[in-house]
């Protein structure tokens, strides 16, 4: 068995942490896959074969599965489907290299509940499993308010003295970080951990952009620029 990875969970997080199982085959993925996870309060499993995903996930009760297809051992289709014929239930999220050789139809035809085709940015990941995790209905996310600002995780939606703002994934996502720590300050490098897509090397300073966006819908006295530092989420400046 590969060594457990797990944390405890931010205090937004269930009581019992949901269970994740990740079985990917390319291992930086997957650590990164894991890391993500576990940083939103989720205890996580890694393996890297389809055999060995098999039987852990067959014996480990997990919430959810997340299911590379191009597996060696045994492919993520045969895992998944012979996961269901066993009355293995949980919800499973395969993934597929972009233009690869099997099919979204084929994914779910073989009882998956979700496919997500690389590369994939952390944002959508995390949406998607979320929403996996609802629709089986253990899933409470807390809605964080600060001040006058509620952000509903479950919905991700965010009102402003109860009037509903619109934001784009990205904007939510950087949003959602600074409220799970409000009052602390968060950096740069911390937001582009959580947010952009595994691979992204850009520059750091991009998160500016989306925190002048952000204080353009909000106020700009609900985030706080704390210089060489990051940004604080407070009630009211």
């Amino acid at each position: 068995m590969h060594p457990h990875v797990s944390r405890h969970p931010h205090p937004g997080a269930a009581r019992r942490p949901f269970r994740l199982l990740i079985v990917e085959d390319e291992k930086r993925l997957a650590l990164s896959l894991a890391k993500g996870l576990m940083a939103e309060g989720y205890a996580v499993d890694v393996v890297h074969d389809g055999l060995e995903g098999l039987r852990q996930a067959g014996e480990g009760g997990y919430d959810l599965v997340v299911l590379d297809i191009m597996l060696p051992g045994m492919n993520g289709y045969r895992v998944c489907a012979a996961l269901r014929a066993a009355g293995h239930e949980m919800p499973v999220l395969m993934l597929t290299a972009k233009d690869g050789e099997y099919d979204e139809a084929e994914g779910l035809d073989t009882g998956a509940d979700d496919y997500l085709t690389k590369p994939f940015s952390y944002v959508v990941l995390v949406a998607r499993v979320k929403a996996l995790l609802r629709r089986r209905g253990r899933d409470a996310e807390p809605v964080l308010r600060v001040g006058s600002l509620a952000v509903d995780q479950g919905a991700r939606r965010v009102e402003r003295d109860g009037t509903a703002v619109e934001l784009t994934a990205k904007e939510f996502a950087v949003l959602e970080q600074l409220a799970l720590r409000a009052g602390e300050v968060v950096s740069k490098t911390e937001i582009l951990e959580h947010v952009w897509d595994f691979a992204y090397e850009g520059d750091v300073n991009i998160i500016e952009v989306y925190v002048s966006a952000l204080r353009r819908k909000l106020g700009a006295g609900h985030i706080l620029t704390v210089r060489g530092a990051g940004y604080r989420l407070v009630a009211d400046a």
